[in-house]
């Protein structure tokens, strides 16, 4: 994944709550920007496609659930299905990341730098 020259949306969606983090354009740090509410697939896609927009993103990242053994999880469909509505209202390119290990690197991350309670 090329990640020079310009900015990239993530998108870690939920049926619930959507976070979105920002790339910034060097492409070595990421930050939480919001968590997205709105209620409903399209309403969460109409979301962040102004979100990155807005933002002028190159690129929208949304992460990929997949089994460790590198098969498509059960929310894999639910994932896609988001993509295409998304990609529906955006000419943004959208791409795909593949999020297994994600949550256990930053857990072993906030643990080294000792980020307890609150903070984490």
């Amino acid at each position: 994944m090329d990640i020079s020259h310009g900015k990239y949306l993530g998108v870690d969606y939920g049926d619930v709550r959507t976070g979105l983090a920002e790339c910034d354009v060097s492409g070595f740090l990421a930050s939480g920007i919001a968590t997205i509410k709105e209620g409903g697939m399209r309403n969460t896609a109409i979301r962040v496609a102004k979100e990155a927009e807005n933002r002028s993103c190159k690129k929208i990242v949304i992460g990929l659930p997949k089994n460790m053994d590198g098969s498509m999880g059960d929310r894999t469909e639910v994932i896609r299905a988001f993509a295409k509505i998304l990609g529906e209202l955006t000419a943004i390119p959208i791409d795909f990341f593949d999020e297994r290990m994600s949550t256990m690197v930053a857990y072993r991350y906030l643990g080294a730098t000792e980020t307890f309670g609150k903070k984490r």
